[in-house]
């Protein structure tokens, strides 16, 4: 999507806003005990009070109104009755609709107390997130931000999922310019435009390189690392401005 007035960034920027208030006050009601279901809810309530509708549920039949992933569930954990423990790393990723407009955001969580290094961890996804962010810009190339993801993530002795990326966003949930790699890929050599409209979302591992179903046939939903390691995920909608990012998934 490229945004072409006033009422489309409007739209967008409230639509951005509930879903990052909805990770917010799950993110602070996250607590040994809780259960992913019971975490869903208070996003559900959240959404529908505001009058917006899950993404997932909507566009996808997804059997939640938000993705809840717990420690080696990497992304589309479905809610349940899973109970939260001491030590667990949980990532929640709240995608929603409001008038013909979509937001997308996520961000992982720790709950105390957890290993140095998985804390160290989910540090260094949001400052790998805000690596992806300062490379846009108006008429820069799209493969800079996964250039830019790769060498931090190369620095800091970490790995990237390479098969869950970045994507358009704005009257669907995934669209145009489809998928945006947040890893350095040689083949990508397309160009930012003023007012394109896009996620960037870095999985951040601790040697996970890649997500695949797991061995429940009854679930389709929930992908995890291979190999297997601790990997978080945070998420920004944006818009593509002359002078950076304008980010629509803040809370305030």
């Amino acid at each position: 999507m490229i945004i072409s007035n006033e009422d489309e960034l409007a739209k967008l920027k409230e639509i951005g806003r509930l879903c990052a208030r909805a990770v917010d006050l799950m993110g602070k009601a996250l607590e040994p005990g809780i259960t992913t279901r019971e975490l869903d809810a208070i996003g559900r309530k959240l959404l529908e009070d505001s009058g917006a509708q899950s993404a997932p549920e909507h566009d996808y039949q997804f059997p939640g109104a938000t993705c809840i992933s717990v420690n080696e569930e990497v992304a589309h954990g479905i809610p349940g009755d899973r109970a939260i423990a001491a030590g667990d790393l949980v990532n929640i990723d709240v995608s929603a609709l409001k008038d013909g407009f979509y937001g997308d955001t996520g961000a992982s969580f720790c709950v105390p107390p957890v290993k140095r290094e998985v804390e160290k961890l989910c540090r260094d996804g949001k400052r790998a997130l805000w690596t992806g962010l300062q490379q846009v810009k108006t008429g820069k190339p799209i493969a800079g931000i996964g250039n830019a993801i790769g060498a931090f993530a190369k620095k800091n002795r970490y790995t990237l999922i390479t098969n869950l990326s970045s994507h358009g966003i704005g009257r669907s949930l995934h669209e145009e310019p489809g998928e945006v790699p947040t890893w350095p890929d040689p083949q990508e050599s397309r160009i930012m435009e003023e007012g394109l409209v896009f996620t960037i979302e870095p999985f951040l591992s601790l040697g996970g390189e890649w997500a695949e179903d797991g061995d429940d046939k009854s679930d389709p939903w929930t992908l995890y690392s291979q190999p297997k390691a601790p990997t978080v995920q945070f998420e920004h909608t944006i818009v593509v401005t002359r002078n950076g990012p304008l980010i629509l998934t803040l809370a305030d």
